[in-house]
Formats: C-alpha cells, sequence, structure tokens
C-alpha cells in the first residue's frame, strides 16, 4: 500500500472507473434543486435519484463521481469520534440497468487490491453482506477473498420506504491489534460494535428489488432495470492510506488545523483529545461549501444548521484562547486544500469570508448576551437559595446563544453552582424529536416505471413553430401501451412536435390535437418528458386516436406568447439582480406562468425598495432597447466561455442551448423566448419576499399584466386623492402628510385626556387595600379605553405609598388585559401574571416591577381578583 495524496485518491478512483466505461459527473451543489425531500445533498447517490427511479434515462448507463456531501443530523459528535463529520466527500460509481453484482465486485477488489490502484493486502479487507445474498457471498470468494473474511449481517440491506432496495456488501479495512487492545477481533464486525480497528471504506448497494412495506421483504418484486450505487468515504481512505490516527490527521484537515494552531498559540497533539481544532476544521469546511453553494445562516432549515455550525465553532475557537474574530480567515486555506477538484471555494472566498465575518461579528454580540443572561441566572438561583442551574435554561444557552454545556458547566461552578445534566438531556432529546419529525418525508426514490422507461421510439421538438404534423408513435393508457384508444386520459408520444415540456421553470404547453380534416380529437392539458426524453403528451381523448396515423398539432399561441415574455424576463431579472445586488444572487428556482412570473435566489438580506426600484428600472431600458434574444447551439464548454451561465440540478448534454440577449445576459436554457426584448413590453415587480433561508423569491409581471397593474395603482392613487381632497394626485403626499401631523397632535391630545381621566378616578379604584401576609395589595377591575389606560393607573399608583402591589383587570373589546405593578423585590411582577392569567384564560409576563397578560375569558375576572391574596403568600 504506497501512500497518495487526497487529490491523488480521487483522481484515482474517478479514472479507474472512467477506465471501465463510467462518465464521470461533475460534483454536484450541496442545496438540492428540484427534490424538496432533501435539506443538503447528503450521499452521492442523491444526485442520482431519477436515474435510479427510472424518471430519466442517463446518456451513458455508467457514471461515476465523486461528490460533496452534508449530514448534521448529530453535529455533537464532531470532534469526539475519529471519522464523524458534517461534510464528507463520497466518492461513488453507478450503474444504471447495466452492469450488476458480477462486474460491481470484481471493480471493487480490483481497485483496492491492484498495486497500479491501491494496493491494500487482501489478508487486511474483510466483507460483510446479507445472510440471504448467497450470489454475493459466492462472488467474494470467486475473485480471490478468503472464506473467513466474510461476515453475514442482517442488516446489510438497503431500503428506504417504497421504492428501489436490495442487499448490500461493505468492505473494512483491518487497521490492526493496535486499535483491538482487548483482542475482540472479527466480533467488532459481527456484532456491530463500535470500534477503531475495522474501517469501512466501501460499500456496494445492490439495487434490485421494488421495496414495498406492505409486505415481507422475500415477496419483493424484482426491479425491470437492476442498478449498482456504491460509496467510498474519501476522509476515510485517506485516512487509512495516509496513516493517520483519525480522519483529521490527513492532508484534508491538517493545513486548517495548523492554521488554528497559529491563531490560538496551542499545539495539536494527534494522540490527544483535540476536539476543538477537530470541530473548528469540520465545521469551517461545511460553511465554506455551503456558503459557496447558496446557502446562508438564519433561523430555519439550512440557514439554521449554518449558524449553529458557525456558533459552535466560535465557541470552541474561545476555548482554544481566540478572542477575536477569525473564522473568515481560514476560507483560504479551505480553498487551497480542496483546489485542484473544488477551484469555485476560492473564486467566491471573498463572498464566503463576506458571510462568515459578518455572522461572527453578529454571534460575537450574542455571545455577549449570553453571558448577561447566565449573570443573570445565577444571580436569581442564589436569590432563591437554589444550587442547581436548571437544564432548560442550560439547553437555552446552548440553542438560542450557542454556549456549550462544558462552558455553561464551567462557569456555573466557578460560582459554586451544579449542572442539571439530566434536565439539559430531555429538552435535548425533545428539540431532536422535533427536528425529525420536521424533517421532510419521502427521501426515498419513486418506484420505477417499467411502461415508460420502455418507451425508445424518437421524438423531435420543434422549437420554431406553433403547428406540426406528427406521426403517433406511442400511446399509454392506464399505464399500458396500447395501438390504439377511444376515450378518457391518455399519453402520447409523437416523432415530432411542437408542444414544449414542461422543463426549467417553464410550463407546458396546452392545445389540440387535430385529424387530417381539421375536427379536434383531443385535448392537450400537459406534457412532460418522459425517461428517454421524448415529450409525453397528457390528453383527453375526444374522438379514437391509433398508433402510426399521423395528425396536425396546435399549440395555444395566445399561452405560448404569455409565458415566453415571462421566461425572457426571467432572463433580465437574473443579469439585473447579478448588476445591482451582486454576483452571489444566484438562480435558487423559477416559474414562468402565463400570468406572471416567479424568480428564487440567493441572497442573504431583504432586496431594499431602492434595489427593487433600480432592478425594475433597469430591466424596463433593457426591453425598451429592442435587443435581439438568439439562440446558440453549442458545446457546454464553448458556451460557458461566452459567459454563460450553467445552473445547477439542469442536465446538460452534448449539445446545449444558449440564449444570448446582446452583451447583457447569456444563460444556458432549454426555453422557448421572445425574438426581440421589445416583445416583453412592460415588467413590473410586485412583490419580494423571504422564502427561507438565505433564499429571496421576487415576483413580477409582463406585458399586458404588468399595465394592468400599473393602470390599478394608478386608480388607487386617484381614489386616495379623492379621499384626501388633493386637488392633483402629485399632491397626494403631502396632503397625506399633512393629515398624519394632524393626526399625531389628536393623538397626543387623547392621551393627555386619558392621563387626566385616570387621574380623575385613581382615588375610588385605590382606596380599597388588601392584605396579604407581609403584602399590601390592590386588586379591581376598571374600566379603561386601552392597555395604555391601565398603564396611566400604574404611573399614578407608583407615584403614591398605597400598597406593595396593583392588580387590575379590563375588559377591552373581545380581550381581557391584567396588569400587575410590584414595589416590593421580593415579590416579582412577571411570576404574579404567570399565577394569575390562567383564570381569564390567557398568558404574560414582564419586568420585576411591571408585567401584563391577555386572556380571552371574561367570566373569570371576579375568581382572579378573589384568588390574588392566595398568589402573593
Amino acid at each position: 500500500m504506497k501512500y497518495m495524496t487526497s487529490s491523488e485518491i480521487r483522481d484515482t478512483f474517478l479514472k479507474f472507473f472512467e477506465s471501465k466505461g463510467s462518465a464521470i459527473m461533475p460534483s454536484q451543489s450541496l442545496v438540492p434543486v428540484n427534490d424538496p425531500t432533501l435539506l443538503w445533498i447528503n450521499s452521492g447517490v442523491a444526485t442520482m435519484k431519477k436515474y435510479f427511479d427510472g424518471s430519466v434515462v442517463p446518456e451513458n448507463p455508467r457514471m461515476t463521481s465523486s461528490q460533496k456531501s452534508i449530514r448534521t443530523n448529530d453535529i455533537e459528535n464532531v470532534g469526539k469520534t475519529a471519522r464523524h463529520h458534517t461534510m464528507f466527500e463520497m466518492m461513488g460509481n453507478f450503474s444504471i440497468g447495466d452492469y450488476f453484482r458480477t462486474e460491481a465486485i470484481a471493480y471493487a477488489f480490483e481497485l483496492l487490491t491492484d498495486e497500479k490502484y491501491y494496493g491494500f493486502p487482501v489478508e487486511k479487507l474483510f466483507v460483510t453482506y446479507y445472510p440471504d445474498d448467497k450470489d454475493t457471498y459466492n462472488r467474494w470468494i470467486e475473485v480471490g477473498l478468503p472464506e473467513s473474511h466474510l461476515v453475514p449481517i442482517e442488516d446489510n440491506f438497503w431500503e428506504i420506504g417504497a421504492g428501489p432496495s436490495g442487499p448490500d456488501t461493505e468492505i473494512f479495512f483491518d487497521r490492526g491489534e493496535k486499535y483491538d487492545p482487548e483482542h475482540v477481533g472479527l466480533r467488532l464486525l459481527a456484532e456491530d460494535i463500535e470500534n477503531d480497528r475495522y474501517i469501512e471504506i466501501y460499500n456496494v448497494v445492490l439495487s434490485q428489488f421494488n421495496a414495498d412495506p406492505s409486505i415481507p421483504r422475500k415477496e419483493y418484486k424484482e426491479l425491470p432495470q437492476k442498478n449498482i450505487d456504491t460509496g467510498m468515504g474519501l476522509e476515510r481512505m485517506t485516512c487509512i492510506i495516509q496513516g493517520g490516527r483519525t480522519n483529521f490527521d490527513t492532508d484534508l484537515f491538517l493545513p486548517i488545523i495548523h492554521e488554528i494552531e497559529k491563531l490560538s498559540g496551542k499545539t495539536y497533539d494527534p494522540d490527544g483529545e483535540n476536539m476543538s481544532f477537530k470541530v473548528i476544521a469540520d465545521h469551517i469546511r461545511s460553511l465554506s461549501f455551503a456558503i459557496g453553494d447558496g446557502a446562508l445562516p438564519g433561523n430555519e432549515g439550512r440557514g439554521y444548521v449554518l449558524r449553529r455550525l458557525l456558533r459552535r465553532a466560535v465557541m470552541h475557537g474561545k476555548r482554544l484562547g481566540i478572542q477575536s474574530k477569525f473564522l473568515a480567515g481560514l476560507v483560504p486555506i479551505v480553498g487551497k486544500v480542496m483546489e485542484d477538484f473544488y477551484p469555485e471555494v476560492l473564486e467566491k472566498a471573498d463572498f464566503i469570508e463576506k458571510i462568515i465575518d459578518r455572522e461572527e461579528e453578529t454571534f460575537n454580540r450574542t455571545i455577549d448576551a449570553g453571558q448577561k443572561l447566565i449573570d443573570e441566572l445565577l444571580v436569581q438561583l442564589k436569590d432563591e437559595g437554589k444550587d442547581t442551574l436548571d437544564g432548560e435554561d442550560i439547553f437555552r444557552l446552548y440553542d438560542t446563544y450557542g454556549f456549550p454545556v462544558e462552558l455553561t458547566e464551567e462557569l456555573a461552578e466557578d460560582e459554586g453552582f451544579k449542572i442539571d445534566h439530566a434536565g439539559f438531556d430531555a429538552a435535548m432529546k425533545e428539540q431532536q424529536d422535533r427536528a425529525r419529525a420536521a424533517v421532510v418525508k419521502g427521501g426515498s426514490m419513486g418506484a420505477q416505471n417499467e411502461t415508460l422507461s420502455s418507451i425508445e421510439v424518437e421524438s423531435t421538438f420543434l422549437y420554431e413553430t406553433h403547428t406540426a404534423d406528427g406521426k403517433l408513435e406511442v400511446i399509454v393508457s392506464e399505464d399500458k401501451k396500447v395501438e390504439k384508444v377511444s376515450n378518457g386520459t391518455a399519453q402520447l408520444v409523437f416523432d415530432q412536435t411542437p408542444f414544449y415540456a414542461e422543463m426549467g421553470g417553464q410550463v407546458a404547453d396546452h392545445g389540440f390535437v387535430k385529424n387530417k380534416e381539421g375536427d379536434v380529437v383531443a385535448e392537450v392539458t400537459d406534457v412532460q418528458h418522459a425517461p428517454h426524453g421524448q415529450n409525453l403528451h397528457t390528453v383527453n381523448v375526444l374522438v379514437p386516436l391509433k398508433v402510426g396515423q399521423t395528425y396536425h398539432l396546435e399549440i395555444d399561441e395566445v399561452r405560448r406568447n404569455a409565458v415566453v415574455k415571462n421566461h425572457t424576463a426571467t432572463h433580465l431579472l437574473h443579469a439585473a439582480l447579478h448588476n445591482i445586488v451582486g454576483e452571489h444572487a444566484l438562480q435558487a428556482g423559477s416559474l414562468n406562468e402565463t400570468d406572471f412570473l416567479r424568480f428564487d435566489f440567493t441572497h442573504y438580506a431583504q432586496v431594499t425598495k431602492e434595489e427593487l426600484a433600480e432592478i425594475e428600472q433597469e430591466v424596463n431600458e433593457v426591453i425598451w432597447q429592442n435587443i435581439a434574444v438568439k439562440t446558440i447551439e453549442t458545446d457546454v464548454e464553448t458556451a460557458k466561455a461566452m459567459g454563460a451561465a450553467a445552473l445547477f440540478g439542469d442536465k446538460y448534454g452534448k449539445v446545449v442551448r444558449a440564449v444570448v440577449i446582446g452583451d447583457y445576459s447569456v444563460e444556458l436554457c432549454g426555453g422557448t423566448h421572445t425574438s426581440t426584448t421589445s416583445e416583453i413590453g412592460l415588467f413590473k415587480i410586485v412583490k419580494e419576499e423571504g422564502i427561507g433561508s438565505g433564499v429571496r423569491r421576487i415576483t413580477a409581471l409582463t406585458g399586458q399584466k404588468a399595465y394592468e397593474a400599473f393602470k390599478n395603482a394608478e386608480n388607487t392613487l386617484t381614489e386616495v386623492a379623492t379621499i384626501v381632497k388633493a386637488p392633483q394626485t402629485n399632491q397626494v403626499i403631502a396632503k397625506v402628510t399633512s393629515l398624519t401631523d394632524e393626526l399625531k397632535v389628536a393623538q397626543k391630545d387623547n392621551e393627555a385626556l386619558a392621563g387626566k381621566l385616570a387621574a380623575s378616578q385613581s382615588d375610588e379604584i385605590f382606596k380599597n387595600v388588601q392584605e396579604s401576609g407581609k403584602y399590601s395589595y390592590i386588586a379591581r377591575e376598571v374600566k379603561v379605553p386601552d392597555v395604555n389606560g391601565l398603564r396611566n393607573l400604574a404611573d399614578i399608583w407608583k407615584q403614591k405609598e398605597l400598597s406593595d402591589v396593583l392588580v387590575l383587570i379590563a375588559r377591552i373589546g373581545e380581550k381581557v388585559n391584567l396588569l400587575v405593578a410590584s414595589k416590593n423585590s421580593d415579590l416579582k411582577a412577571g411570576n404574579v401574571v404567570k399565577e394569575l392569567a390562567p383564570y381569564i384564560d390567557g398568558r404574560g409576563g414582564g419586568k420585576p416591577d411591571l408585567a401584563m397578560a391577555g386572556g380571552s375569558n371574561a367570566e373569570g375576572i371576579q375568581t382572579l381578583l378573589a384568588h390574588v391574596g392566595e398568589k402573593l403568600v
């Protein structure tokens, strides 16, 4: 076994499978595109789902890739174990209905043991297999693996719900008895005991069944198309080949760790715990790659994961003594380590550093708030005579402020307090349960459709025409190929068609199928791509149709024209966003409908009104310049050299279409467009909103719809002018401003009158002072116009020495409002409010001297007043 760099290990894997006829697929964005079932791309096969379930047939059934992936279901283990990471690279080879068990096992054995490749000694390899899978057992024996190195494991069966599934066989590398001090041996594998001796390096999934959770596994049907899915973790392979004690002791992480040593003044010890070094090195890789792919820190979804990773890394930096901002400075190190295969990290380093630096600065302020909260909690515990910090409070510090439990424990113990670990664990489990429940289900692949997958006839989409004669090649009715259909819904494939199939955000064409006499025989209601790429027309059959007949196909031109205006406008909008918001504003989805366009893009803040106005103005100026919209067919590399932006998730063949709009916009796009920009007519943004962490959405209108929007706005302005009695619409602002100023004066007068009213009735309200233990209190139902009336009465009460506590309750509209004020430091108003609010089906809180609650149960008012005294004891 020879030494290799991580780049050489990756390159060896990819070139080996390329030599076996596999196409090398690029690593996809960590942010899934057109797959709502995934938060992150979490494996190599996650990018291959469309091939495995048969919805798309690949150009080459043999593929290989090295795919960056993120998994964050147990972040807490990063740094504690030798091989746990949030971001990792999964090398894989895939066969879609081509080679299967025989070749897959032979390839794995050759790659691992041949001196031309990794050159592992055969005696160091051990393999697990599914006990019922005798074929796999026999194949391993055939390639030369000793029988004693094969271990049956019942769990070696891959399935996630319905869809493709099958047995898998895992390959382990034996690192020797140095990592097995108790000489447990193969029981470590057979009994699935966590260990550092036998390291899983390769997994071959034999996808041969259609899983059906409603029946026993032995009754699963064979897939019409069997597939191979393998995975080999780059980090683990690098650890083994480079002889690292852990994955972190390799050239993938050590350059980052050495930089952390410089920043902290501390030394990394490969034989020590070093948790903080490992956490920072792991998390900065995830942050760099994820932000580079368009994910941004936030409060939900992907954004929450990134914010949590960043905060965890910062806190571990502080544990190493790094008090200033430091994470952004590690980004170039990450980029340099991964430059051979992922040059985009260095290319986007400035933007990635900017986001990380800004987030770290914000978190430093949060840390101060968390430190203040700890201090307040500890003071409160002292006042209450308690010696233990509550688990829920520890979890709040951890979850909201990013404080590691160890840091909270250290600060508490310095003040002589214990930690409620059990309470923290319970709160953590509740959060994990909520997170699991919130995970989008359905991550498994869909079941293969044998009927659609078997359609292999040629079919051509005609871009330049709205009508065409097409020979009917295939009819699918009730999921079966038939020669004719008389009525109902069917799916049709013609040898050529002008109907656009939904793709890239552009909706499908609708229209009609006619016979040679010109009669409508079917209505086209949808068009999608069949697995082999043909345009599959969904139709309502009106007159019997027959395979082999030629029909006249006509799209709905009015619908198409409306859609293309919106589609071309999205290209202009994308370019304007780059010019005004920044190059990081990458497309994250789009929809080009008949009545509107919707464009999603990555951005870390709300687009300002000024920016939106500038974007709208720029797009309209390009429209008015009447620039020709040209489509050039070329190869991907030539198109990119022209400046074309390729979108993650889009499938590009050998020939691509580059849509060129002068020198303003160049994008790879398979959709239909206007001939010139002036055909769009007009562009109007109607909404900008956030739809997820780090993702914004602009909704806009074009042409007639944009004109109608402007006209409606004009009509509204005219109505407002009439209401405020402005002689002309250009005087509305001045008139409204004047009325607003008058309203403010009136409100101040009302507040003054309310204060006087409160003062006039305060003597009556405050005269009944009651006693409860050592406290005096006043409890009354009062009539006030709003909650300010309650506050006014409380202000008057504070100025007088009347009682220790004031409790006022009022019916305001349909709500019941409760106010509690306290002058005694031993009696906190917030605690009293929480005790009383349930009587009115309410809840609330506040400061020690003043707290309020709102409720809905007016019938509970008298009961509340009757129980005030007992709540003060």
